[in-house]
């Protein structure tokens, strides 16, 4: 019996020394594999079963494992070989990663496999499967709408932004509203903006894109920020005596001011001379963001006189006289206005002050009846008035086109008293009036945006609602088409300049 557990000590103690001594030892044992499945698309296969936990990185291409990277150390240099030798000089400050389809992880097994490295190299650098790390801009809006660009630096975005955002406000303002410097309040007639503001949220990361998708130049930036991905862009060729107004009005409604910001290259100033055969863009901006300039805007306005009438037994039934002549008074009106993308979307007034009081108009008749002459002193057809397109300012345009600043299908108003001479519709004038002063002048009102509800032989007074307007026949936006003409000139064969001695139109700035 003592010679049995003799034996069987032994045995346990030989078993014991042939599991547990080479851990002990420090030695890595290992156990070959046999029929092991190939992985990924180098034919690598596992060679053995480590009894200790073994590091590998796989490396997947759109979710699918394409090979197993044993030396992680050796494809993080080739990276960076590779941004020395092909990418360094175009993109500076940056570095190589792999392709943005493509991700590799590091994980532990008791794998060890067969060595894919060089192949695996070889596979990024034939197809070159890489990606360079740049700023990453992102556009994002309340409605969910977002987009992303790479560019090479925050530093070339930002001077691209502020170029873009310089179209619609100059640097001396840009530069204190940034500053939160004070703005002084306006002492002169004008305007000056009073704060700047993006709708979207934009923010700027770090982060890896294809070399193809980086844009390298400011030009790239300020482009995108203007039209967005939309590159298809419409172009006019100047003509002889064109105008920055003109080239506007007949190219899809745009203003002076938009025409000067789409070709800033070559137009300073909305009354600038054109150079016939000049090619100008007018496509206006589709950007993905929305600059916003909050503005202040010092203007005179007319406060325009009421006319009194006074029955007078000596004056036949149906003569009048003037015993008093009317003159306009004046105001100072501030204006607070939000511009959009260099586009006035509104204005509401702040304060006024009164320079001159109006003279009230009184003219004597021979009855109660409402006298139809008009006095030949006109007022502006729309309120808040701004001329987008004067007499003249493109070939065949014959009259003066105003609109309503603040409100763009705002009301329409008789310019003097008179007798409703025509009531119409045609394909070119949309809906209109003409209006018989009974003094050797008559005004047409055109585009209106429905039929006046006056009837042919109704008496107007001067001020009074004729109509709306509107954008009916041929016409690219809201306006009125304003018309001063001769007694019976209902085919307009010799329109008058408005503006030349019956409405001045100084004051009234360009739309």
């Amino acid at each position: 019996m003592k010679k049995f557990l003799t034996a069987l000590l032994c045995f346990a103690a030989a078993v014991l020394i042939v599991l547990f001594l080479p851990r002990f030892a420090g030695r890595h044992v290992t156990r070959p594999v046999e029929d092991t499945a190939v992985i990924g698309q180098f034919s690598q296969q596992a060679l053995a079963v480590s009894e200790q936990p073994v590091t590998v990185h796989p490396v997947y291409q759109q979710g699918k494992l394409i090979g197993i990277v044993l030396d992680k150390n050796k494809l993080m240099r080739h990276l960076k070989q590779v941004y020395r030798t092909k990418y360094k000089e175009d993109y500076p400050d940056s570095a190589v990663y792999l392709a943005r389809d493509m991700y590799m992880t590091s994980e532990e097994g008791y794998f060890t496999y067969t060595d894919a490295d060089d192949q695996i190299i070889k596979y990024l650098d034939d197809n070159s499967l890489y990606s360079l790390e740049a700023t990453a801009v992102s556009f994002s809006d309340e409605d969910g709408v977002y987009s992303r660009i790479y560019v090479t630096s925050d530093a070339l975005y930002q001077e691209a932004m502020t170029e873009y955002i310089l179209n619609f406000t100059d640097a001396q303002s840009l530069n204190m509203i940034r500053n939160g410097q004070t703005i002084p309040a306006l002492t002169t007639f004008g305007s000056q903006d009073m704060a700047i503001s993006i709708t979207q949220k934009i923010t700027t990361a770090r982060d890896y894109a294809a070399p193809q998708d980086i844009m390298q130049t400011k030009e790239e930036i300020l482009e995108y920020l203007k039209y967005g991905s939309n590159t298809e862009k419409e172009y006019y060729t100047v003509q002889k005596y064109d105008t920055v107004a003109g080239v506007g009005a007949r190219n899809h409604g745009l203003s002076a001011t938009q025409i000067m910001n789409l070709n800033r290259d070559k137009i300073s100033s909305v009354d600038q001379a054109l150079v016939e055969g000049d090619q100008l863009c007018v496509t206006y901006f589709e950007s993905p963001i929305d600059i916003v300039v909050s503005k202040d805007s010092l203007r005179q306005v007319p406060v325009y006189y009421e006319t009194t009438y006074v029955e007078d037994e000596n004056i036949l039934i149906g003569e009048s006289q003037v015993r008093q002549q009317g003159v306009n008074g004046t105001r100072n009106v501030l204006y607070a206005e939000k511009w959009i993308n260099g586009v006035l979307v509104s204005g509401t007034e702040q304060s006024s002050v009164e320079i001159t009081a109006p003279q009230s108009e009184i003219i004597a008749v021979g009855t109660m009846q409402q006298p139809n002459v008009g006095t030949g002193n006109m007022r502006y057809p729309v309120d808040n008035p701004a001329i987008t397109c004067r007499i003249g300012c493109y070939w065949g345009h014959n009259g003066t086109d105003f609109i309503n600043q603040y409100n763009r299908w705002g009301e329409v108003f008789a310019a003097d008293t008179g007798s409703v001479e025509v009531n119409g519709y045609t394909f070119i004038n949309g809906y209109y009036v003409i209006i018989n002063h009974n003094n050797g002048l008559m005004t047409y009102y055109g585009h209106m945006n429905e039929p006046s509800p006056l009837k042919v032989g109704d008496t107007v007074r001067k001020g009074e609602v004729i109509g709306h307007i509107g954008m009916t026949g041929l016409a690219s936006g809201p306006h009125v088409h304003f018309m001063v003409l001769k007694d019976g000139d209902i085919n307009f064969t010799q329109p008058m300049d408005a503006c030349d001695g019956y409405l001045g139109c100084e004051a009234v700035p360009a739309g």
